[in-house]
């Protein structure tokens, strides 16, 4: 590969896939002892944001502990 005129290289799409390096994906560049390190960024995600709706109820919160409780 050639890095283009405007700084710009192709990663190979079997590459992309297997880290996840999706289109608008922001990645950080480190210096490496051999070289360039390109790392994906990571959001830093609160547990409650990753299972957040994952349970799809449409009762309230509220409803759900009243019948829990036996009420």
């Amino acid at each position: 590969m050639k890095i283009g005129e405007r700084g710009q290289v192709t990663i190979p799409k079997e590459m992309r896939e297997k880290y996840g390096l999706l289109p608008h994906i922001e990645v950080d560049f480190e210096e490496a002892q051999s070289g360039v390190l390109i790392k994906k960024k990571v959001r830093h995600t609160s547990p409650v944001d990753k299972v957040y709706g994952i349970l799809k109820k449409n009762d309230s919160t509220d409803d759900y502990i009243e019948t829990i409780r036996g009420r």
